[in-house]
């Protein structure tokens, strides 16, 4: 049942079994696992069907760490969540990932990869992936091209799946037609109610921009709103506990990360295709493409006491021949523009996520169509060059040099850190205020990973690397983030060491759980969604056993 908590008819008051707030991945995963049951759920979700800038309104913040970040750009309040506008990469994490490393402080988690990989295997069903096999650390379905060989002491390739799967799309019809779960929308949760000695979630205050206020009571609650919005709602829960729910040991919002990105330096060579085409996320085959990774080796990581990260070498086109560009011109202009607000909303944020993503530039008039067809006459001849290149899978324009942009493992930091700020979104609730850091062990990552990626890359095609000037002198880091916000409500089995227990209960609490990214207590380099809709899947597992036994 869909339900729009706007209007008038809609009653302020709900009841369920089970309440998780948050409609994104995670929520949606766990909401399924309930369908066709005699458990009634309630899965409220603050946004609409689509994205609109009222709603994303309340994500903005302030960013006072180095490198900024801003929280109101990385995710997207709608049913979906960011998966709205992700990437469709899916891989899981490595046993290494998973264990404690004596060469990173806060590293382990308190649950193995053998415990989580039977929630992987499940997990594909959801991502429309079920036919591909893995392993740790990666599928084993062959990539759409083969990638070079390197050195495997220092550098291995990892296969990733491209899901098709966009969540709020492919999951909106069958919960609304499921009469046990009823799905919120536009339903902000305002604070968790708890008892006298903030143990017992005894009801979820929820309420619309435009005034409306009412309450859902439940039996178990989930938090499901990402790794920073999980966070500041525990934070903004403090009727009971002056300093937020599960927040004795001063935990929640601590240990914040993402995966660090930037360019590590400029690789030259006669010829880059080789290196750089098996890695363009391009000549895939069916639904759900596998493509490589190029990565560095457990073996390198533990030499050189680094933490984990990927690199993509992207070619940057040379001069652009004036057939091509031309018909560049021209299809742009073909294009029609898409006016819903939502829609364009999405298409902003999609653009602000990709790295070196090209600045939207507005179509050329109607009326110069014919000008521009005409315009193609003369680069004949480039056009044919072209279908050539394309037939023979080349690039159409020839590559100038190759940019190498590295992706990062976080080393978990509790300097690195959500807090509530003093301003407050159009609801009355403090904004969030992001303070992003790293630490000395990013730093060595990332210029001895750049030597070793540029050293191989160099080798395999014959060329020479030029590191960054800001990891050879130390200037200003030119990195941000991917949107891939973990850590801020760690797991541990320990409650001096993690917000949440193996079973992602809240330490001290009975009835509240979180699931999503926030949980994780590190998060090597890989995608996160796959594995955070894996642990999903166990909670709701763990739910589901809990719950039929009221």
């Amino acid at each position: 049942m869909l339900i729009d908590y706007r209007h008038a008819s809609v009653p302020d008051d709900f009841d369920a079994h089970l309440c998780i707030v948050g409609a994104g991945p995670a929520g949606i995963a766990i909401a399924r696992h309930f369908l066709g049951s005699a458990l009634r759920v309630c899965l409220l979700e603050g946004g609409g069907l689509n994205g609109d800038v009222a709603n994303q309104s309340l994500y903005a913040g302030d960013s006072i760490g180095v490198p900024e970040l801003d929280p109101g750009a990385s995710r997207l309040r709608a049913f979906g969540g960011s998966t709205n506008v992700w990437g469709g990469g899916c891989i899981p994490l490595g046993r290494l990932d998973l264990a404690p490393r004596d060469w990173v402080p806060y590293s382990g988690w308190p649950i193995s990869y053998a415990e989580l990989e039977p929630y992987y295997a499940r997990a594909r069903d959801l991502f429309a992936i079920d036919g591909h096999e893995f392993e740790a650390g990666g599928f084993l379905t062959s990539p759409a091209r083969r990638p070079p060989e390197f050195d495997q002491r220092h550098l291995v390739n990892r296969n990733f799946v491209l899901s098709p799967v966009f969540f709020g799309a492919a999951y909106r019809a069958e919960l609304e037609r499921a009469p046990n779960i009823q799905v919120v929308l536009h339903a902000n949760v305002l604070e968790l109610m708890t008892d006298t000695e903030g143990g017992h979630v005894r009801e979820a205050r929820i309420g619309t921009l435009q005034g409306r206020r009412g309450r859902v009571c439940a039996h178990r609650y989930v938090l499901a709103c990402g790794g920073i919005e999980n966070a500041r709602l525990l934070l903004l829960s403090n009727s009971s506990a002056p300093q937020g729910l599960g927040n004795r040991r001063d935990l929640v919002g601590r240990y914040f990360m993402d995966h660090p990105r930037g360019r590590l330096g400029t690789l030259r060579a006669r010829a880059v295709t080789p290196i750089t085409r098996p890695y363009d996320r391009s000549g895939g085959k069916g639904n759900a493409p596998a493509f490589p990774e190029l990565c560095l080796s457990e073996d390198a990581m533990r030499r050189h006491r680094m933490l984990s990260g990927r690199v993509r070498p992207v070619a940057v086109e040379g001069a652009v021949p004036r057939g091509i560009h031309a018909a560049r011109r021209l299809r742009s202009a073909l294009r029609r523009p898409r006016p819903d607000e939502g829609r364009s909303l999405e298409g902003q944020m999609s653009q602000a996520l990709s790295f070196n993503a090209p600045v939207r530039q507005d179509a050329p008039p109607r009326e110069n169509l014919a000008r521009l067809a005409l315009a193609l006459a003369p680069g004949v001849g480039d056009l044919a060059r072209g279908v050539i290149n394309k037939l023979a899978d080349r690039p159409l324009v020839r590559p100038d040099h190759v940019d190498v942009i590295g992706y990062f493992e976080q080393a978990p930091n509790p300097d690195s850190r959500v807090r509530l700020g003093e301003e407050l979104d159009s609801l009355g609730q403090r904004r969030v205020r992001l303070d992003w850091r790293l630490t000395s062990l990013d730093w060595h990552t990332y210029r001895t990973s750049a030597q070793l990626f540029g050293d191989e890359l160099s080798r395999v095609c014959g060329g020479s690397f030029q590191a960054e000037p800001w990891l050879r002198d130390g200037t200003t880091p030119q990195l941000q983030g991917t949107a891939h916000h973990m850590g801020t409500t760690r797991m541990a089995d320990d409650p001096g060491e993690g917000v949440v227990d193996r079973d992602l209960r809240v330490h001290g609490m009975d009835n509240l759980h979180v699931a999503g990214s926030s949980v994780f207590p590190t998060g090597g380099w890989a995608f996160p969604t796959f594995t955070l809709v894996a642990l999903s899947l166990r909670l709701a597992e763990h739910l589901r056993d809990c719950l039929f036994l009221l």
